[in-house]
């Protein structure tokens, strides 16, 4: 297969996302923050009678999802693509859409990975197809070569991904016992730059809410519903899904998707509370980015939230350490602590209350949520200055904040659900612990 390669003008289709997904420093995991202006609008035949009879029986798919906040700092889950299927590594970032793997092609320049690179298909997406349009969605793709879709995406930890865009099967298994076989988009990078985040794995599954995510991809097709969830183990670990049987709705507490912020996963403007008090900051635009390790609030939040700890803390148990440079904000004990048990009487439960049409919805961080122990034994805050990084006002709830909870992403009603969870043991049917 002849591909030809090219490095795309960022400044023409690129843009700076405000708000998402990881647009931060070191400690943020692979989700994009600079990424082409992926509004899907993907076309797609019909479903066939099976394909919907199959999508009647509301089947889900299940992925364990490997690896923890800290210290390993990134999650992955394992796809297996292509004829004959092969194993890849994939982060899984509900921050971006589009789903690549580091591909021979050849491959330019390639970053450490776990599997040997991607082998592509021929099926090459055409520089006019409509997957490709949507890709490049509002601009037009420059189609220099017609018959492939060039991509460029850049993160928010300096690194990125030049290739083309591709067909191939992922097989793929499904919660009712049936194998199925689809053939999706994918990109194929042959062209990546290394970010500061130097977690080995074979690429990026995006899960967003554009029509180039996997997740929509297949429900277009017909065979899941538009929905993604996933419930991360404070332990390490837990589970991915695409579509809405493995859950009891009722018991889940939901929120509106935001109009006015349609590009990601945010329920909109959330006031921040301290142990079940306001703190006076308000209209704070908040979104859900698995691409991120850790959460970030803007400086009027931090600042308000980290005064407030500070004040809970008593001198006699904890002081500052500036010598350690796990997260921006440490304290050392007489001794060092264990676990987060250790220390959890001494720390409030922090809240976000979004309202909206006379109704609010309280997401809550026990301390678990927002502490991590470092190595030297001392505790740390997972809340950090979205400001200092480039967020401006954006507030993101990285991985450390969505710990312990199952969250839903619900595309057809538009709604983003949570509810504390066991996240220790996949489901196969309706069977999630909550």
């Amino acid at each position: 297969m002849k591909i030809k390669m090219n490095r795309v003008n960022l400044g023409v289709w690129m843009w700076v996302l405000l708000v998402l997904a990881m647009g931060w420093s070191m400690t943020v995991s692979s989700a994009a923050f600079f990424e082409s202006r992926h509004r899907r609008k993907s076309m797609y035949p019909a479903p066939t009678s099976s394909q919907l009879e199959f999508n009647r029986r509301g089947s889900s798919i299940v992925f364990p999802i490997h690896g923890n906040v800290y210290p390993v700092g990134s999650y992955n889950v394992t796809l297996n693509i292509g004829q004959p299927p092969k194993p890849y590594f994939l982060d899984p970032d509900t921050g971006s859409d589009l789903t690549w793997l580091q591909c021979d092609a050849p491959c330019v320049h390639c970053t450490e990975s776990p599997h040997p690179l991607y082998q592509p298909s021929n099926d090459l997406v055409a520089c006019r197809d409509p997957l490709c349009l949507a890709l490049h969605s509002p601009g037009t793709p420059r189609c220099d070569n017609p018959e492939q879709c060039d991509y460029e995406v850049e993160y928010a930890d300096g690194g990125s991904s030049l290739g083309v865009l591709l067909k191939d099967s992922f097989s793929l298994n499904f919660t009712n016992g049936v194998q199925l076989k689809p053939r999706l988009a994918l990109g194929c990078g042959y062209d990546q730059l290394p970010g500061s985040s130097r977690h080995p794995v074979d690429g990026v599954l995006g899960i967003g809410r554009g029509q180039t995510s996997i997740v929509s991809q297949l429900n277009n097709q017909g065979l899941v519903r538009n929905v993604v969830g996933h419930c991360l183990s404070g332990r390490g670990g837990g589970f991915l899904f695409f579509g809405d049987d493995l859950y009891d709705s009722s018991r889940v507490t939901w929120a509106p998707m935001s109009h006015e912020y349609t590009k990601h996963y945010s329920p909109g403007y959330a006031e921040l509370k301290f142990d079940g008090k306001p703190t006076g900051v308000k209209d704070l635009l908040t979104i859900f980015d698995s691409g991120s390790s850790y959460t970030y609030f803007n400086s009027q939040a931090y600042q308000a939230l980290t005064f407030l700890i500070k004040r809970e803390l008593s001198e006699r148990v904890f002081k500052e350490a500036p010598e350690d440079n796990t997260l921006s904000l440490c304290w050392k004990g007489k001794r060092p602590f264990k676990s987060i048990r250790d220390i959890r009487k001494y720390f409030k439960t922090i809240a976000l209350d979004f309202t909206s049409a006379g109704t609010t919805k309280t997401y809550e961080f026990p301390p678990e949520a927002y502490l991590i122990i470092s190595s030297r034994g001392n505790v740390c805050l997972g809340i950090l200055n979205g400001s200092e990084v480039g967020l401006q006002n954006s507030n993101i709830i990285g991985d450390i904040s969505m710990q312990n909870k199952l969250v839903i992403y619900d595309n057809e009603k538009q709604t983003i659900g949570w509810v504390t969870a066991n996240c220790d043991k996949m489901p196969k049917t309706r069977t999630v612990s909550i």
